[in-house]
């Protein structure tokens, strides 16, 4: 945090729940050479991994539908999403988390996920940097049902799609996920599947 115009003044916690969210004042110097002092709030959740898997010879891609309760106040009907296997870092690193949520959430052991970038994902309001990975699945790599953890409220339903079928779920809007529409539109330009 090096920014000259940018003077945090106070950060308030406003909440320390499954996440934290604080209110923090600061002044910012406009080009003007005027200050301005605001309030926002942030959402501080750490940061996540998420992983498109997908099989070449078939032309298909594994994604999961899980209920979503921020999408269910926001008018997603059931506030079930599709979504590209996803989880928080917490002590871990980018390619560790994402190893371990592709077999928690989805059975397959992948081995050699392939970063693709990194990028926020409300900088308006939330901290959280997002690591976007790839990697090929074969059946022969599935050694659990997946379906994530009890432990941590997840229950999960692994789905595989054709890739094309995919691609129109995004213009049908049955796919609403940024993260799962940034990684199928990656494979489409890189040419990929």
């Amino acid at each position: 945090m090096n920014n000259k115009n940018v003077k945090i003044k106070n950060v308030k916690n406003l909440s320390n729940d499954w996440h934290k969210l604080n209110k923090v004042n600061f002044d910012y110097k406009f080009k003007n050479n005027d200050w301005n002092n605001t309030d926002r709030e942030c959402y501080v959740t750490g940061n996540s991994a998420c992983i498109l898997l997908y099989n070449i010879k078939n032309k298909t891609i594994i994604l999961t539908r899980q209920f979503r309760m921020p999408s269910y106040l926001n008018g997603n009907d059931d506030g079930m999403m599709i979504e590209v296997c996803a989880g928080l870092l917490d002590m871990d690193d980018p390619i560790t988390c994402i190893k371990k949520e592709a077999e928690e959430e989805t059975g397959y052991l992948i081995k050699e996920p392939i970063k693709v970038l990194e990028a926020f994902s409300s900088p308006g309001a939330i901290t959280e940097k997002i690591y976007y990975f790839i990697a090929e699945y074969n059946h022969m790599m599935k050694i659990n049902e997946g379906g994530g953890l009890l432990s941590e409220d997840e229950e999960l339903e692994v789905l595989e799609f054709d890739f094309n079928l995919a691609l129109k779920m995004i213009t049908d809007g049955k796919i609403i996920d940024v993260k799962t529409i940034l990684l199928l539109q990656y494979l489409r330009i890189q040419g990929i599947l």
